[in-house]
């Protein structure tokens, strides 16, 4: 495959390549989150809230009744530019960290190559994340904290200082890490299902049309396993910045241990599962449009290095 004309824009591992693929991980991730704003919410607001917002038809209806509908657009920006530059760490960084330790780990299962890259790109990409989702949750939840990140950093500085900030990395990365880990290898491991066992040819030999179906079709599978097993810490990092709880334990009891698991989850497999699939097409078009192969599994030429070596 080449690019638009008729070569690759870059070499695969290649700094270029890096960039290009943190450059794609930002737009794609950007512009699905923000996309999806009403859902993520309407998502808050039920973590936070469950009594008053206990269905999705019902929440929709309160908030546009009582705040209006600029109040479902709420948090854009931090939906934008956060999770634009947490895709573009996630993505990037996930192929850099693939390559190394396919490059160290050579007898390794290619799973623990999967677990091992997302979760160290995972870890930078919420360092990155954490600052703009404290201000959004808070800007989602609280109608007079804020209008948006402008007005939103400074207020959160001037009241708790740059550890409000990071009061919920750690959940976050109670969140994030899990789902990273889960939804990278499940999307490589669907990815060679999908080849071997339905369509029953090599990537390679696919038109751009089968491979991008393919990455649509493994892409929706990783977003709804990873939000299963994600949604204990999803509620958790809501009901800490929202000053619902004081510690990670104390917001345990509070939700209950089967809520963890329940509350909001409905929603979440909604939201999650359509934005994963678009952020890796968006991803994987970037890609193909730039002459290079789509996502999934060990590339050719790491298989023939691993072999080789």
């Amino acid at each position: 495959m080449r690019g638009a004309e008729g070569r690759r824009l870059c070499e695969e591992f290649s700094p270029a390549y890096y960039g290009l693929c943190t450059a794609g991980g930002m737009l794609s991730a950007g512009a699905t989150h923000l996309a999806i704003t009403p859902l993520d919410v309407l998502k808050v607001n039920m973590q936070v809230n469950p009594v008053k917002y206990n269905r999705m038809a019902s929440g929709f209806s309160i908030l546009w009744r009582e705040q209006g509908p600029s109040s479902l657009w709420r948090g854009w920006s931090g939906k934008l530019f956060g999770y634009g530059v947490q895709g573009g760490c996630r993505f990037g960084l996930y192929e850099y960290f693939k390559k190394l330790y396919s490059d160290v780990l050579i007898n390794q299962n290619r799973s623990t190559i999967f677990f091992l890259g997302s979760a160290s790109a995972q870890v930078f990409a919420d360092i990155a994340l954490c600052p703009f989702e404290a201000v959004k949750v808070r800007v989602q939840t609280q109608p007079r904290f804020a209008k948006g990140l402008v007005d939103g950093f400074p207020k959160l500085y001037s009241t708790e200082g740059l550890a409000g900030f990071y009061k919920g990395l750690l959940p976050l990365w109670g969140r994030n890490l899990p789902f990273s880990m889960i939804m990278f290898t499940t999307f490589e491991h669907s990815v060679d299902l999908i080849y071997h066992n339905f369509i029953q040819k090599r990537k390679e030999d696919c038109s751009i049309a089968q491979q991008l179906g393919v990455t649509c079709l493994a892409g929706y599978a990783a977003g709804a396993v990873g939000t299963v097993v994600s949604n204990p810490a999803d509620n958790i990092v809501s009901a800490l910045y929202n000053k619902k709880a004081d510690s990670v334990m104390q917001a345990v009891r509070n939700i209950g241990f089967a809520n963890l698991f329940t509350r909001s989850l409905p929603v979440r497999i909604t939201l999650v599962g359509p934005v994963v699939t678009l952020q890796w097409f968006f991803y994987d078009t970037i890609k193909v449009l730039s002459g290079l192969p789509p996502s999934g599994g060990l590339s050719r030429r790491l298989e023939e290095a691993n072999l080789s070596a």
